[in-house]
């Protein structure tokens, strides 16, 4: 081919296998690059894969000893919740069982004094009974709203 004979397709066809070749060398070190990011990529990947997933297990198996540890603790709670329950249960069975007679007590004394009192004051037996008793049931009653009040009875 003469050089005479060039044209400007020919210049234009050549522009181009040069531009496609500049293009082809472009990317094939863009691809080359890029292939050795996925390399490093991959590496990274298995680094962590070797690296995290023991630690991942080591968690797991933390988490599960803690989950039975608390769940110890849970029983521990609950015995203990128990064993007050019993003492709230016993402790309000002798306070009933103290409380009655300690207000029969304590009105007696009420209505032995007061009937003493009353019999010296007018020598009359009957009505110093009579006052004897009603200060009595007024002394239980008083005490009862007393120990109401205090929370002692329920």
């Amino acid at each position: 081919m003469a050089l005479a004979s060039f044209t400007w397709n020919d210049l234009a066809d050549v522009a181009l296998a040069v531009f496609l070749v500049v293009v082809g060398l472009g990317l094939g070190y863009a691809f080359l690059r890029l292939g050795e990011t996925f390399g490093r990529l991959s590496a990274l990947i298995r680094g962590i894969e070797q690296e995290l997933l023991p630690v991942v297990n080591k968690v797991g198996g933390t988490v599960e000893r803690v989950n039975g540890q608390l769940d110890k603790v849970d029983q521990i709670t609950d015995s203990a919740v128990d064993a007050v329950e019993n003492v709230d249960t016993a402790v309000r069975a002798v306070s009933l069982a103290v409380t009655k007679p300690v207000q029969k007590v304590s009105g007696f004394a009420a209505g032995v004094s007061h009937g003493a009192s009353a019999f010296k004051a007018d020598r009359d037996w009957r009505n110093a009974v009579q006052a004897g008793k009603e200060a009595a049931a007024r002394r239980e009653q008083e005490l009862s709203e007393e120990l109401r009040e205090s929370g002692g009875e329920r």
